[in-house]
């Protein structure tokens, strides 16, 4: 019987938003439960290390997002076809993870004239040699027309599009230096799953 699958976050996409992506992509029913943020106080004490996002698999609690997308993942047959390509899909994650650092400065800066210069600062030189690092990659397999690792896609390709994504959202033209890199990002939009769940999911600001 197949497991049941809760996925607890906040309503927003944020570090659940990868998780979403695999059991869109698998074509895997789950109840996504967003937690009103007025509610969190009241709920942190019952959430494993009191954080979110966390699954629930039949009941049993896996917190933090890269472990349970991972987890996923595994289930579902997006790491690669073997150990070599699974590290690879790893690498690539923690790799976009060392890109989004200097994001956490900017979300807690409450001062809107210092947050909109540590954006500019973000998008015009922080973000760049990494999106220099993701177009050599691509490159690398068959010669960036298809996916990151191997000859389909894996939880790496969605972890690089979400948080592209949401850069997108802070500058429209970031990619257009770098062009295997944004029809990557059009490719893994239009796979089956992930356009119908774009489509439909909550419209949240992040």
């Amino acid at each position: 019987m197949a497991p049941k699958y809760k996925l607890v976050y906040f309503d927003a996409r944020g570090r659940a938003e990868p998780a979403r992506w695999v059991l869109a992509y698998a074509g895997v029913d789950y109840e996504d439960h967003r937690i009103p943020k007025d509610q969190w106080p009241t709920l942190k004490s019952t959430a494993p290390f009191g954080q979110v996002p966390y699954l629930e698999v039949d009941g049993k609690p896996l917190p933090q997002s890269l472990s349970l997308t991972r987890y996923l993942a595994r289930q579902h047959k997006l790491v690669g076809k073997d150990d070599w390509e699974a590290a690879q899909a790893d690498a690539l994650v923690d790799y976009v993870q060392d890109s989004l650092k200097p994001l956490m400065a900017i979300f807690h800066e409450q001062d809107e004239g210092k947050k909109s210069k540590l954006k500019e600062a973000f998008v015009k030189e922080q973000i760049q040699p990494y999106l220099q690092g993701l177009e050599r990659k691509l490159q690398e397999n068959n010669n960036g027309d298809g996916f990151f690792i191997g000859s389909g896609p894996t939880w790496a390709d969605f972890v690089v599009v979400v948080a592209l994504d949401g850069i997108l959202g802070m500058e429209s033209t970031l990619l257009d230096k770098f062009p295997k890199l944004k029809a990557h990002n059009q490719r893994v939009h239009e796979l089956k799953g992930i356009k119908e769940w774009i489509a439909k999911r909550p419209n949240t600001p992040m």
